[in-house]
């Protein structure tokens, strides 16, 4: 079964720190780019953070310096660390894996809610 597992969301202060975990199963892991989307209450969904097959990362312009993302590919997951958390990262985040091929597919996990707020 193909499923991406997120882990980590919860309440934080302003500041704070958190660590999303996305656990992979059912997908060929190593070949695959990574990322965490997010989407804040009536917002669209927009990429926060990227990471390629081959280590090489981007980031939205808002969380550069502060969010990190890293993969481990012996344990088909990939992380975000989150520091200094502001209220504007309160979104749910989702997992996403990249096709491998145009005849391959996307695959998105199911989202855990962050919420910054004191």
């Amino acid at each position: 079964q193909v499923q991406l597992v997120e882990s980590g969301g919860g309440l934080v202060q302003p500041g704070g720190s958190l660590r999303l975990s996305c656990a992979a199963s059912g997908i060929i892991f190593s070949g695959r780019a990574m990322g965490w989307f997010r989407q804040a209450p009536g917002k669209q969904r927009v990429l926060a953070a990227l990471i390629t097959s081959g280590g090489s990362t981007n980031y939205l312009d808002s969380v550069k310096g502060r969010f990190t993302i890293s993969r481990d590919n012996a344990k088909n997951t990939v992380y975000l660390q989150m520091n200094s958390l502001k209220p504007e990262d309160t979104a749910v985040y989702y997992c996403y894996a990249g096709a491998l091929s145009v005849m391959d597919l996307e695959v998105w996990g199911q989202g855990t809610l962050v919420t910054v707020s004191s």
